[in-house]
């Protein structure tokens, strides 16, 4: 006989498993333990990274290759228009503008490689 401890929608039980050749009827308890702490989440603030000179940064947000940069410096671009494309794991990300502004600066170029939190675009 072997005993398990098996959690299930936040619940521990313990499972008691026999062999084919032990007889013992099949046992499933509840076990009592301590509720898990409760983890108060702080609300999260949904601002972009200023840079140094007034700027919105628009970073990587993960490792990648560029292989489309569809702003160009100078364009007014509104809150969730497309800057550039991002390929991550051969899956196509759209990198979008986090607030409204002009395109400042644009870092990087088509088939540059990036890390994550690399610079690509300042927005004004």
């Amino acid at each position: 006989m072997r005993i398990y401890k098996v959690k299930v929608n936040g619940k521990t039980f313990e499972v008691k498993i026999l062999s084919v050749s032990e007889t013992e009827p099949l046992e499933v308890k509840e076990v009592q333990s301590a509720p898990a702490p409760v983890k108060k989440e702080e609300p999260k603030q949904a601002s972009a990274p200023v840079a140094s000179n007034g700027g919105t940064k628009v970073t990587a947000p993960m490792q990648g290759t560029i292989l489309e940069v569809k702003a160009k410096v100078g364009d007014v671009v509104k809150e969730g228009d497309t800057l550039l494309i991002l390929e991550a794991m051969k899956l196509e990300n759209e990198i979008k503008a986090p607030v409204a502004g002009k395109v400042a600066s644009i870092v990087v170029s088509k088939g540059a490689s990036v890390n994550a939190s690399d610079l690509l675009v300042v927005l004004e």
